[in-house]
């Protein structure tokens, strides 16, 4: 079979990906292997594919790819999220579309029309994984709304609330105006905003208590406050809110205000009049030293209208325009309102000033609407008792972080924890159960039946009509924290044989703005439900930016479509690119050119194939390459070994780097130019001997299942071409051993090591001196070391094209020199050597080595290094001292030659 010119990612990629799913590659049922299990983490059933998506999974797939090349039993579960708040919002706009409003329809007809967006737009992203290569186990597909997962999360609710670890009650939320929802503390993203501060005056009353008005000039003179002005002077950011204060908050060590102890001051434009209150809460040195407190809508005043027992006038509707409490601008928006108000204040001569101001609002991670602080009635789980646990499992290391840079941050958030609002204003999400009686009491049920039943125990009259169900749903991180023991089933069937095979998951692969929405509470339910941790390792990547730094997003029109990416560079090419720059925890800065870079590597490895497929094993060859075959075979184990380690510290990075390099450089760069043959004229093959054939196709074939997880599909696709032979249906390179770490000869690896930096040299010295690289030179080695130059004379004729190869005992007067290792070669030209050139040549060197020499000597004169180091790191810097101190006594020589 002749192999094509050039590689067709897509070709490849449609034939290979459908072949493994035809042939149940990545299909796992327990057996007696070893388990080896990545839950994914469910994307947004709204969601479609974008850069952190291609990062995270292709993470993914390495690693899962990798264990089934291990021989585990590798099980990837895919699946998607209902994502409450983004669903219900996709939905309601298909519906305005249509002509119809969420609120003339019942919660069983918006539900059906939810469904049906769903069936039409949820899998969307799950098929563009497959573009990337992603081997999940497909027939395991979950959604967190499927049946089976529900009533998972139903029965997680009732486990909790029966050892009353979920409590209903009004609390302050973050309330979502546009989603008409709370959110969780997690959901809320905070942003530096520039706002305006507005200094609004508050007219005080009169001493007597008669009631003044900010207009009744002739009261205000005559107050008692006499020396002071007539009037407090708040700054707020928000004014739109004045008709909901309940008071005047001042220090009481404010000498500035020892006056107003016991007064009480108007509310600008209603003239509500409301007290002045004394607090240390209160900053002396922040605006005018006056706080206005409006319980309603603000988590600290609120705090602080309950010391001091102040009514709570909430001002807004839950879509954040004004209600009738408010007085004026009824039905306003409250940024509208905003704006309205301060003319209206201005107006009244009721505002001072304005000020240019940043501070931090809170957004909603899902709308991306201003957060309002709101009082409501909510479901709230209890987290201390959740959190401890969970929180020893990291500190243990039970559970590890990677990097462990993410430690400190989820101690502090477990640490601070405060009680979860579980409970969402929708009805896209698993319903609560909880079922509320005609006296107002509810049940918690998994049932309308099991709560009747229960509420029959206090009343016997009552029936199933008289039992109304919770509106509410449950938070999508409530059921999302379920997923590892979930989607195997093991809530409802804690026994089960595939929760107990798969269970605890291996590694987590997901981004660290997730680790206390959905990691930290992944642990909680796993302790709490199965006293295990659900997972071993959490893989932390970093977030996608561009060259400039900025976030990929696509406001800002800075984020590729993967997919293009995909049809442009090919999935194998993507995939490096990727992984080229993201090591774990960092952010990842991404440019296309990784991809192409990416890409180049594909065509290296094709070209380089088609270069072996060109040649024909000649048994009356003699064998001539044995030194090659020996050199690689030790490079490729040296290579595997660092891989090995590589992987273990999850340095995924890296060991696509140490791959990238031995298949490059040692393999394609210096190996197979090493042992091919010379160019044979007029013969379609040319011609090789045996051992160096039969050696280059096994190191193809070893390097095939290296590359494997990084770049599936070009693997594959030369796996099964007639070089290797004639390959059984399942005998697939996804499914390949990797190769068995053997023998390292590193004194060969480091004599050729030389021997690459001779052959450099001789090349630079052609080009410097302008000479034809067809032009064979002769080459004199004055050796300082023990390596046998004439061991390797066949390799640095063949690769430097040298005539012959000396050994001389003295530096020869007049031939161009260098130095590779501690050893000293010349090359005698004819030509007059520029002296002025060399002596600057001479002394650059001499300048770099005793830098080079400084810089290892204060790493070993360090008391903290020398102690805390490895013997053999210890070692290798006192080889690289002792090198270079040759090298540099060697360069002085040569300086002291050209001076005499």
């Amino acid at each position: 079979m002749s192999i094509a010119k050039t590689y067709s990612p897509a070709q490849a990629e449609e034939k290979w990906y459908s072949y493994w799913l035809q042939h149940n590659f990545f299909r796992s049922v327990p057996d007696e292997r070893e388990p080896y299990t990545i839950v994914i983490p469910p994307p947004n059933v709204t969601g479609v594919l974008h850069m952190g998506h291609m990062l995270n999974n292709t993470i993914q797939d390495v690693l899962i790819r990798r264990a089934r090349m291990n021989g585990k039993n590798a099980c990837w579960v895919p699946g998607t999220d209902h994502a409450s708040i983004a669903t219900e919002a996709k939905v309601v706009a298909m519906l305005k579309e249509r002509g119809i409003s969420k609120k003339d329809l019942t919660r069983e007809e918006f539900l059906s029309y939810a469904w049906e967006w769903k069936e039409k737009y949820g899998g969307i992203i799950l098929e563009q994984l497959k573009k990337l290569g992603a081997s999940c186990d497909w027939e395991r597909t979950k959604f967190t709304m499927d049946e089976d997962m529900s009533e998972s999360v139903i029965d997680y609710f009732i486990h909790l609330h029966k050892k009353g670890w979920i409590y209903r009650g009004v609390r302050m939320v973050n309330w979502d105006p546009q989603g008409k929802t709370a959110v969780s503390d997690e959901e809320v993203i905070r942003k530096e905003v520039n706002q305006k501060l507005y200094y609004v005056r508050y007219y005080l009353s009169q001493k007597d208590g008669k009631s003044g008005s900010p207009k009744d000039e002739a009261s205000l003179s005559d107050s008692p406050t006499s020396g002071h002005s007539d009037f407090l002077t708040i700054a707020t950011t928000r004014p739109e809110t004045i008709m909901a204060d309940a008071a005047i908050c001042i220090n009481p060590n404010d000498e500035r205000y020892t006056h107003l102890h016991g007064k009480s001051v108007f509310i600008p434009l209603i003239n509500r009049e409301i007290p002045v209150i004394l607090d240390e809460y209160v900053t002396m040195d922040f605006g005018t030293g006056c706080l206005k407190v409006t319980p309603a809508h603000d988590l600290n005043d609120y705090e602080l209208g309950q010391r001091h027992k102040l009514p709570v006038i909430d001002i807004l509707n839950d879509d954040a325009t004004l209600n009738e409490k408010a007085q004026i601008l009824v039905g306003e928006d409250r940024f509208a309102a905003r704006k309205k108000i301060a003319v209206l204040l201005e107006e009244a001569g009721a505002l001072e000033k304005t000020e240019d101001y940043t501070s931090q609002i809170g957004y909603s991670e899902r709308t991306n609407a201003a957060i309002e602080p709101k009082l409501s009635m909510q479901w709230f789980c209890k987290m201390p008792e959740l959190a401890k646990p969970a929180l020893d499992y990291v500190l243990n290391g039970d559970v590890k972080l990677i990097p462990e840079k993410f430690i400190n941050t989820y101690r502090h958030w477990m640490e601070n924890v405060r009680d979860w609002n579980i409970s969402r204003q929708l009805w896209w999400g698993q319903q609560i159960p909880a079922y509320y009686l005609p006296n107002g009491e509810f049940v918690v049920a998994k049932t309308k039946e099991e709560a009747l039943t229960q509420a029959q125990k206090a009343d016997a009259s009552l029936t199933i009509n008289d039992l109304t169900q919770d509106e509410d749903v449950l938070d999508t991180w409530f059921s999302s924290g379920l997923w590892p023991m979930s989607v195997f089933d093991g809530v409802r069937n804690p026994d089960n044989p595939e929760i107990n095979y798969y269970y605890p998951t291996n590694d987590l692969v997901t981004a660290p703005e997730i680790l206390f929405f959905w990691v930290a509470r992944m642990i909680m339910a796993g302790h709490e439900l199965r006293e295990q941790k659900p997972f071993t390792n959490v893989y932390l990547t970093g977030i996608v930016r561009d060259k400039l730094g900025r976030k990929m997003s696509k406001s800002l029109g800075n984020s590729p479509d993967p997919l293009d990416l995909i049809e442009k560079y090919g999935a194998d090419g993507v995939r490096v690119g990727m992984l080229l720059c993201s090591p774990a925890g960092n952010d990842l800065m991404f440019d296309e050119s990784y991809c192409e870079q990416g890409r180049n590597f594909a065509n290296k490895i094709w070209n380089a194939f088609k270069l072996v497929k060109g040649w024909e094993a000649n048994d009356s060859i003699a064998p001539a390459n044995q030194i090659a075959i020996e050199w690689f075979g030790s490079r490729l184990n040296q290579a595997l070994v660092d891989i090995e380690s590589d992987f273990k510290q999850y340095r995924l990075s890296e060991a696509l780097m140490t791959t990238y390099k031995l298949v490059w450089d040692d393999f394609c760069a210096w190996y197979l130019e090493m042992v091919k043959p010379a160019y044979q004229q007029g013969v379609e093959k040319q011609k090789v001997d045996r051992e160096t054939y039969d050696a280059t196709v096994a190191y193809f074939q070893d390097i095939l299942k290296v590359l494997h997880p990084y770049m599936p599909f070009i693997t594959e696709e030369l796996w099964h071409d007639e070089l290797f032979g004639t390959r059984a249906d399942l005998d697939c390179c996804i499914v390949a051993q990797l190769p068995v770490i053997g023998q390292i000869n590193t004194r060969l690896v480091t004599e050729i090591e030389v021997v690459q930096q001779v052959i450099a040299q001789v090349r630079n010295t052609r080009n410097s001196n302008k000479l034809s690289p067809k032009d064979t030179l002769p080459l004199a080695v004055k050796t300082n070391s023990a390596i046998n130059y004439k061991t390797y004379e066949g390799v640095i004729k063949q690769l430097g094209n040298i005539s012959d190869v000396s050994l001389v005992n003295d530096a020869i007067t007049g031939a161009n020199s260098f130095i590779a290792g501690t050893d000293e070669f010349f090359i005698s030209l004819n030509i007059e050597i520029d002296v002025e050139a060399e002596r600057a040549r001479l002394e650059k060197e001499s300048d770099y080595l005793a830098g080079f020499l400084k810089s290892v000597n204060a790493k070993l004169g360090n008391e903290r290094f020398m102690a805390n180091a490895k013997p053999e790191i210890i070692d290798n810097e006192l080889k690289k001292k002792a090198d270079a101190e040759a090298r540099l006594k060697i360069v002085e020589d040569n300086l002291r030659g050209l001076a005499g």
